[in-house]
């Protein structure tokens, strides 16, 4: 099984920026496809970014299209979201997830198979 855990969340000020990091451990593929989403208060879980681990294919919701930046450190296992020019309305916790399968519906939550427990930003204005 692959577990996925998340960190580097918290509070931070409009318009500035965290790296939130996604650990991956167990038993993985070169092949996953490796996501971001987010769920706000009262809201749906949301699609934000999306890659694959090795290829170089990246998707971004328009919300965050141009300040987001989703990557990857396969030597490390690792995959990070470079979130900048933050707003109050990204607040919201933060999931990773893994698609085994590297389905094209890479916006659609219920596509990817592992998830983490979520980290929260907050983001006062």
């Amino acid at each position: 099984q692959v577990q996925l855990v998340e960190s580097g969340g918290g509070l931070v000020q409009a318009g500035g920026s965290l790296r939130l990091s996604c650990a991956v451990s167990g038993r993985t593929s070169s092949r996953y496809r490796m996501g971001w989403f987010r769920q706000a208060p009262g809201k749906e879980r949301a699609f934000v970014a999306a890659k694959g681990w090795t290829d170089s294919n990246t998707y971004y919701a328009d919300s965050v299209k141009g300040r987001f930046t989703i990557s990857r450190d396969n030597a490390k296992n690792t995959m990070y979201l470079q979130m900048n020019s933050l707003n109050p309305e990204d607040t919201a916790v933060y999931f990773c997830a893994a698609d085994k399968d590297s389905s094209i519906h890479y916006w659609a939550s219920e596509w990817y198979d592992y998830w983490g427990q979520g980290t929260q930003v907050t983001v006062s204005s």
